[in-house]
This record gives structure tokens, C-alpha cells and sequence, in this order.
């Protein structure tokens, strides 16, 4: 199969006009044509987006408070929204917190890892597993342990959401979120922020669990790093990405300790963050970060990286590798995230435009493994896609 006639960004350029040529699965060859004078390409393809960290499964299977679907729904669902927005690699954050009754219980927690793992063959995209470890709960090590030897996690951060430090560390900030997002009353939000402050890290459960997933060869991820010392302490703990640093002093640190920085796309797009930490723009202009992460919204990733081309952040190709080769390359999946011969054909036609006040990016068609996995119905995408003879 070829896909033609198509501006293609490369990982150092962009091709004004080309067309990649895909067999079982992979790019096996990537051509520049000749303008010749005639009308630019009308689409653009770059590579399918890496999705570190999206928490959008629990809201998936909990779209109002208890009022739990299928999970077999609630994942198809959610298959479907990344696919739509270009994602062709995702890791769906599921949360181990604090013996949590409802939807982040560890019981609950486990039973949406044992369903994305037997829903993943029939997955639309490569569907994987971001196994997040409150450190404050030493009751989700059994489960975890199981998880990890039955081979279902993919990817494991240490959170860490105490009040008091990382992202909440005004207690303020926390109770006000605490009463706004989960309808607590102020007494009662107040009640539960004393009682997360005095629950103990469990440090030798951290450590055990990340133990277990060096030995896999997962990736492992710190998250709301705020201090040197706690890049440091993540670090040694075998940490080689920092999720959402709160500080540009951490997100320094973590550069420095060799780990990828990463970001959240929502942040990126919005220009805030939501609970008043550093902005996704200070830590791309101190020149500190690697990638950006769905976070709470996929559909942010590509209008947020646009946006920065915009702009005048960043080249295009610069701006897509924070969502494709950067978060690729810090999760150890060297077959993928980029355009380039031997790599997956993992692939997203795109129709955008980096004119200032253009529509947002619109995703016309997705591939994943040369097999197409998502379209908008484009009837122009015939002109741009020819079977080989």
C-alpha cells in the first residue's frame, strides 16, 4: 500500500511533499516528490501518537458518581476516542489508592487491568496498562504483586497525592479541589486532607513493587516531582520518566538524573495548570521538555502541540515528537514513533494548517500496523491513499 501525495514529517524535517510505502505491518519505504509547481499537499501524515499517561479509563467505566458500566463498554469506548484523535499507542492509567471504597478500590483497580489485558487483541490501538502505586497504600502490594506476575502492567508510577507536597502542596488549594470535585463539604474536605497527611509512605512497598517491574523491563515513572530531593529519591528507586514535575527546580533535577520529563497536553492547551503548578510552556522554554501526555483528555495532544507551532514555539517537527519518537523513546518502544523504513506503520493523516487562528488539527484517517483504524469518512482521502499494484 501507498500513501502519496502528502507533506510527512520526518523526525528532523518535514517533506513538502511524499508518500510512504507500507507492507505487512511496517514502513518499508519513505520517498520525496517533486512539487513541480503544482498545488501543495492538501494533508499531512505523521507518525501515530504515544500516550504515557491518560486517566481517562476510571471515567470511562464511572461516567457519574456510582454509576459504573461494563467494562467492556467503558473500554471499547475509550478504544474508540483514542483511535479518533491519533492515538495509535496508549497507556491507561489505573489508579492503586488509598484502599479506596468505589472506583479507585484496589479491587476495582484490578478487575479493569484484567479487563484491558483480555480486551486487548481486539483493541483498535495498542492498549496497555499504567499500573499507578499511591505510595501511602501498602494494601495494594498483593494486587500489584499478582498483576505484575500474571504479566498485565505495562508501566508503573509512584504518586504520591499527600497534601501538603508535590502537586498539592498548598493544603488550601487541596481542601477547595477536594470540596469542588468530589462535593465533600468543607469540614469534611478538611477532615480528609488531616487524615492523608497522616498516613505514612510506604516506602519498602514502593521499592518491592518497582523491583518487580525493573526485573519485567517496565518503564517507571515518578510523578509531581517538587523537589530535587524527591527527583532523587524516585530516581533511585529506578524512575526514569518524571511525570508532571511541579517545579522547574525538579523538573531541572530530573533532567540532570537522566530522566524524560513529561507533561500534560490539557496543560499545554489550556496555558495553566489546574491546580496552579508550573505551566507545560515554562518547562518547553527553560528547554526541559521531552514529551506531552493525554493527562485527563486525549483530545488535547495534537491541538495543544499545534498550538505551539503556531505560535512560533516550535517547528512542526519538533512539536509532534513531543507526542510520538520523545514519549516512544522514554517508554523503550524503539518500533515505533517515527516515519522512517523498519518502523511500525503506526500512522495519522492529518488535516492541519499552522496559520495563526486555522481550525484545530482534524484527524482524517488512522493506521495502526498498516491496518487502517480509524476514519472520518474524508471522501478526499481517496486521492491520497492507492493500493499497490
Amino acid at each position: 500500500m501507498w500513501i502519496a501525495d502528502l507533506r510527512i514529517v520526518l523526525p528532523d524535517r518535514v517533506l513538502p511533499r511524499g508518500a510512504v510505502r507500507v507492507e505487512d505491518g511496517c514502513i518499508v519505504e519513505v520517498i520525496e516528490v517533486p512539487s513541480f509547481g503544482t498545488r501543495p499537499a492538501a494533508l499531512t501524515l505523521i507518525p501515530g501518537l504515544v500516550d504515557l499517561h491518560g486517566d481517562m479509563i476510571e471515567k470511562e467505566v464511572e461516567p457519574r458518581p456510582d454509576c459504573a458500566f461494563p467494562l467492556e463498554v467503558a473500554v471499547g469506548n475509550l478504544d474508540a476516542r483514542l483511535a479518533a484523535s491519533g492515538v495509535t499507542t496508549a497507556y491507561a492509567g489505573v489508579s492503586f489508592a488509598e484502599g479506596k471504597r468505589g472506583l479507585r478500590s484496589e479491587e476495582r483497580a484490578r478487575a479493569m487491568v484484567e479487563a484491558l489485558a483480555r480486551l486487548r487483541g481486539q483493541a483498535r490501538t495498542d492498549l496497555r496498562v499504567h499500573a499507578r502505586f499511591e505510595i501511602t497504600n501498602d494494601r495494594a502490594e498483593p494486587v500489584l504483586r499478582d498483576l505484575l506476575a500474571r504479566r498485565m502492567v505495562d508501566m508503573v508510577s509512584l504518586t504520591d497525592h499527600t497534601p501538603g507536597q508535590g502537586q498539592y502542596r498548598d493544603v488550601e488549594q487541596y481542601v477547595a479541589y477536594s470540596a469542588r470535585a468530589h462535593g465533600h463539604a468543607p469540614e469534611e474536605a478538611e477532615a480528609r486532607a488531616r487524615a492523608r497527611m497522616a498516613a505514612p509512605p510506604a516506602w519498602e512497598v514502593a521499592r518491592a513493587v518497582t523491583e518487580l517491574a525493573r526485573a519485567q523491563g517496565l518503564p517507571i515513572a515518578s510523578h509531581d516531582d517538587d523537589t530535587p530531593a524527591k527527583v532523587a529519591l524516585m530516581r533511585s528507586l529506578g524512575a526514569t520518566i518524571s511525570e508532571f514535575p511541579v517545579t522547574l527546580e525538579a523538573a531541572r533535577a530530573a533532567r540532570e538524573a537522566g530522566m524524560a520529563t513529561l507533561m500534560g497536553a490539557p496543560n499545554a492547551l489550556r496555558g495553566q495548570s489546574m491546580t496552579g503548578n508550573i505551566t507545560a510552556a515554562s518547562v518547553l522554554e527553560a528547554g526541559l521538555l521531552d514529551a506531552l501526555a493525554a493527562d485527563y483528555h486525549q483530545g488535547a495532544m495534537l491541538p495543544a502541540a499545534i498550538g505551539w507551532v503556531r505560535e512560533g514555539r516550535l517547528p512542526l517537527h519538533a512539536a509532534i515528537a513531543l507526542l510520538t519518537a520523545n514519549p516512544a523513546r522514554a517508554a523503550g518502544l524503539g518500533d515505533r514513533g517515527v516515519i522512517a523504513a523498519g518502523r511500525r506503520a503506526d500512522l495519522v493523516l492529518l488535516d492541519v494548517s499552522e496559520a495563526q487562528g486555522a481550525p484545530p488539527p482534524r484527524v482524517r484517517a488512522v493506521w495502526r500496523e498498516g491496518r487502517m483504524i480509524h476514519s472520518d469518512g474524508w471522501t478526499g482521502m481517496a486521492d491520497a491513499v492507492a493500493e499497490a499494484a
